[in-house]
Order: C-alpha cells, then sequence, then structure tokens
C-alpha cells in the first residue's frame, strides 16, 4: 500500500469505484501513481479490491479525493493519463485553490506517435487551444515550456488530418546568422537546419520520423526560415512562426500579410528572450500593440504557471523573471 506519513490525520475518505480493474489502472505500476499523489498532498493514499482509501487534513484530502475521482471517470472512459500529468496536475491544483482536475487533465487533441496524449494541462494552456481553433492569427506568449509551439503544431497536425488544411508551414528568423543564410558553409539544408531543429523535434514527436520525412518531401510540410516567406502568399496552410520576438517589425509585417485564403497563422516567442541587436525593437512586442483589438486576432500570455517541464523549470522562469528589472517587462 502507498502512503505518507502525515501530522494532524483528522479526516479518513474511502473512494468506492465498484471496479478492481479502474483501481489497477487508477495505481499505476506498484502504485506509482498513488504515491505521487500521497506525497504532493502529504496524505495517506491506499488502495484495495476497488476502493482508494484517504486519510489526512481534511483540505487534503478533499482536494485529492476530487483528483482521483477525475482520474477514475478518465480510466472509465477509456483514457490512458501519464505519471508525469497526474504530477502537474496534483501539483498545480495544490497550488491553485479554484482550480478543477479538467484544468490539467483536458480532453484529448491527438496522440503522439507513441501513443502518448497531447492535451492543455491548466487554464492557460486550455485557452490557447481554444484561441488556435477560434480564431486565424494567434499571438502566443510566454516562457520556455508553456507549450508554445507544441501546442500549435498539435493542433495544426488536426488541422491537416482533418483536411482543413492542404499544408503546414513551420518558420522562424534565422537571427543567429543575420538571415545571411547565404554566407554560410553548406547545402541550404545544412544552413537553415540548427535554426529549425526545434520545429522539426515537434513534428517528429507528433507524427513520426517517418511520415514526417515524407510530409516534408512531398511539401505538404514545409519548414524554413522567415527570409523565405517573402513575396509568398499562403493559401489554405497553418502558417506558425516560432522565436516572434527576434523578428523586427518590418519582417513581422511581412510575415503576416503572407496570410491566405483558407489560413491560420500562430506566432510564439518569448518577450525576455530577444536576441536582437540592442536598440532594435522587437516585431512581436510591436505587432500585438498594433494588432491586439482586431477582430479575429487573439493574444494568449503564458506565464511560469503553464510550464510543463521538469518541475524545477517553473522555478527557474519564475526566479528570473522576479529578478528581470520591472521596466524591461
Amino acid at each position: 500500500m502507498p502512503s505518507k506519513a502525515t501530522s494532524g490525520e483528522d479526516h479518513i475518505l474511502e473512494i468506492d469505484f465498484a471496479d478492481p480493474e479502474v483501481i489497477r489502472k487508477l495505481s499505476g505500476i506498484e502504485h506509482e501513481t498513488l504515491r505521487v499523489i500521497a506525497k504532493v498532498y502529504n496524505i495517506r493514499v491506499g488502495a484495495r479490491g476497488h476502493t482508494v482509501n484517504l486519510r489526512g487534513p481534511r483540505k487534503s484530502v478533499k482536494s485529492a479525493e476530487k483528483l482521483i475521482r477525475h482520474l477514475g471517470d478518465m480510466i472509465k472512459n477509456g483514457r490512458e493519463v501519464s505519471l508525469a500529468d497526474v504530477r502537474n496536475a496534483a501539483l498545480r491544483l495544490q497550488r491553485e485553490g479554484r482550480a478543477k482536475p479538467e484544468d490539467f487533465l483536458a480532453e484529448y487533441l491527438i496522440k503522439t506517435k507513441t501513443g502518448r496524449e497531447v492535451s492543455a494541462r491548466g487554464p492557460g494552456q486550455r485557452a490557447y487551444v481554444d484561441a488556435l481553433k477560434k480564431n486565424d492569427l494567434v499571438f502566443a506568449v510566454g516562457p520556455a515550456g508553456t507549450g508554445k509551439t507544441f501546442l500549435a503544431m498539435a493542433v495544426a497536425v488536426m488541422e491537416l488530418n482533418a483536411e482543413r488544411i492542404s499544408r503546414i508551414i513551420l518558420t522562424r528568423p534565422a537571427v543567429e546568422a543575420g538571415e545571411k543564410l547565404g554566407f554560410l558553409p553548406g547545402s541550404l539544408e545544412e544552413k537553415v537546419l540548427p535554426y529549425l531543429r526545434p520545429l522539426y523535434d515537434a513534428l517528429f514527436e507528433l507524427v513520426g520520423t517517418e511520415r514526417s520525412e515524407e510530409l516534408v518531401a512531398h511539401g505538404v510540410v514545409e519548414v524554413a526560415p522567415l527570409a523565405f516567406m517573402r513575396g509568398r502568399t499562403l493559401n489554405d496552410a497553418f502558417v506558425i512562426l516560432d522565436e516572434g520576438q527576434n523578428t523586427t517589425p518590418e519582417q513581422m509585417k511581412m510575415a503576416l500579410t503572407r496570410l491566405g485564403f483558407g489560413s491560420k497563422m500562430v506566432v510564439t516567442g518569448d518577450i525576455t528572450q530577444i536576441d536582437l541587436a540592442a536598440g532594435q525593437k522587437s516585431g512581436l512586442i510591436d505587432a500585438i500593440t498594433t494588432l491586439e483589438n482586431i477582430v479575429g486576432v487573439s493574444v494568449c500570455r503564458l506565464s511560469e504557471k503553464d510550464v510543463v517541464r521538469h518541475p524545477l523549470v517553473q522555478s527557474i522562469v519564475k526566479a528570473y523573471d522576479e529578478r528581470r528589472p520591472r521596466s524591461s517587462r
């Protein structure tokens, strides 16, 4: 039985699922799922037969009960939940008293090549996914690890699979090379790969290496530096402009005006990580200021609360944000 020592164990609660199979799947290998919940809430959690037993401070037990019941409902509906998702949900529910389990364990968008379910984790990401579905132009601003690019890629693949678009365009400014790629050694692919690798990585995880290569080879997915977008009109496409904070206002205007009929565009970026020359204005900041109130444009602001990488990453982002001078925010 998994357990966690507590002080003031003043409340005992039993959850009956009426099905031992639900308990087996809920518990995880060697009760690891219940162990995580016990550790986060600092309570005792045990499972036997078709029941889960909770013991500890009333507030913690009631919060853990909501999470466990929601997990049980998900399992009954055929959903699979990773240990990382359970840990993330439990930690966030502990910190955000008004939040609900469904805010962090929502309906999944798509399954990766390995079968992992991709879903919005938290109110911020849910609002972002809703914006991606409803609007033709979305700006997503936030620190690393908040799912800006990956969730955009997931929605793009969903749209492609549903044949609502005919291609996906992935682009970002190669600011480290000043986009003067002709001066770099090697073939075009070798020149741009270092700058576009994060976009490739997201695509590989979602559809697998083999299908990714097939989509790229047939032009269904195009990955290119932002400089290569000039002079084009992109119809029936889902365009993801990554690292938007490193565009100039002129580059951003050029990119946004590529949007054609039947297309959507997502611009992602972290305005605390601008790599432009000193004194040069960020096109992402300029665009948000200029376009935020236009109908059909959505601006999603994610924060360290939406970080879904290693738990320590959230603390790192918060620490740097608090140290940053207020004038630069």
